[in-house]
């Protein structure tokens, strides 16, 4: 297997690694926001989408969740909650949050895909 990794990182592949599993606490509760649906995202990850905007999705190494947020919200859940969340540099200029997958509570989940199912609608409505 490690052959096979080192083989794809020469060629410029992504070496793909998650569970799906690790999936469903965030379905559940997505799942329950008006026009949410099960869809699936980059190297078909399972991923939760508002119509066609993208909610959250699980990243492909399988250990953090891409949430959306609003960047207020993201400051407070980063300074808040630095053991669950953090930012990676492609997603700076975006409004959203990352999580550990398996390192948050259900209240902080619901809490941040809240934000982003709100930041979604309202941008919708303006």
């Amino acid at each position: 297997m490690l052959f096979v990794i080192d083989l794809l990182s020469l060629i410029g592949m992504k070496a793909i690694n998650f569970n799906p599993v690790d999936f469903e606490p965030v379905r559940q509760i997505a799942l329950q926001f008006p026009d949410a649906s099960d869809s699936l995202s980059h190297y078909d990850t399972p991923s939760i989408k508002i119509k066609k905007n993208l909610l959250c999705r699980l990243h492909e190494n399988g250990e953090w969740l891409a949430v959306r947020t609003d960047f207020e919200s993201r400051e407070r859940f980063l300074e808040e909650y630095p053991e669950s969340c953090f930012i990676t540099p492609h997603y700076k200029d975006y409004p959203y949050i990352c999580l550990y997958v398996n390192s948050y509570s259900r209240e902080l989940l619901k809490e941040v895909l809240e934000t982003g199912f709100k930041a979604i609608t309202e941008k919708k409505q303006k």
